[in-house]
């Protein structure tokens, strides 16, 4: 007696390959495009466009005079550029009004510079408790902050020192307690180590991104030395106003799907 073969079990058949979930790409935070700013005939930014996501490590290096720290200072609000747009929580910093802008950096943004720009007439402590204090919070509660941020960064011994008093180390450890006091949504980062010896860099660079990812800051380098940048989750080189090097664009977050290549 013949037997008619039997339809094959469905369970049996190869799973699909699972499609990527939206979900799991990261979110963009910020996000810049056609950006383009003149200092009369030098023509420092000529159509930038670049995301930052959110948690993310990005380094902008290239050479002196390739326009990365202007590309920083207009992603930052600082600088307003001649064309293009900064998309941050759904409105163009770049057309914001200084005040509003201005707001948006106090309660926002954390700036770490080159070279600290602490107050030197206020102790560490003082210095941490200033950007609370602007943006309102009671004399207490900014303590009660400035005290825990500089514990976390191991400065609890030098809470009453003025920055004369510091090592160049600490006292850029100072600026970081500074910037990451209000809890900022993203650290803006300009050449932070140039001007401190490699150990104390390097020591600098680990409680930065030790206090970023605590934070679940965004945190956006500038830097022209590659060992700062190799620090990083992703590196944006920047040539002549332009980007030259966009090694991981975050074309996967994007909802329209739009495409760049560099």
């Amino acid at each position: 007696m013949s037997t008619t073969p039997s339809a094959p079990n469905a369970s049996a058949a190869p799973a699909a390959s699972p499609t990527p979930s939206p979900a799991s790409a990261p979110e963009v935070i910020v996000r810049a495009r056609g950006l383009k700013l003149a200092f009369g005939a030098t023509r420092a930014l000529r159509g930038i466009d670049l995301d930052i996501a959110t948690d993310e490590v990005l380094a902008i290096t290239g050479p002196s005079g390739s326009g990365k720290s202007t590309l920083l200072h207009v992603l930052a609000g600082v600088l307003t550029p001649d064309a293009g747009s900064v998309l941050y929580g759904g409105r163009d910093v770049a057309a914001l009004n200084e005040a509003d802008r201005a707001r948006l950096r106090l309660a926002e943004f954390g700036f770490i510079f080159q070279f600290g720009q602490l107050l030197p007439d206020l102790s560490a402590l003082d210095n941490v408790t200033l950007p609370l204090l602007l943006a309102g919070a009671s004399r207490r509660e900014a303590l009660t902050r400035a005290h825990a941020q500089l514990a976390a960064l191991d400065l609890g011994d030098h809470e009453r020192k003025l920055p004369t008093q510091l090592s160049g180390g600490q006292a850029q450890r100072v600026a970081v307690a500074r910037a990451l006091v209000t809890s900022p949504r993203i650290l803006f980062a300009d050449e932070p180590t140039g001007s401190l010896d490699s150990l104390a860099a390097e020591q600098t660079m680990g409680a930065l991104l030790k206090a970023a990812r605590a934070a679940h800051s965004a945190l956006v380098i500038v830097t022209h030395d590659a060992r700062i940048a190799a620090y990083a989750d992703r590196e944006v080189i920047i040539r002549d106003g332009r980007v030259s090097l966009n090694n991981g664009l975050l074309a996967a977050a994007r909802p329209d799907g739009e495409e760049q290549t560099r």
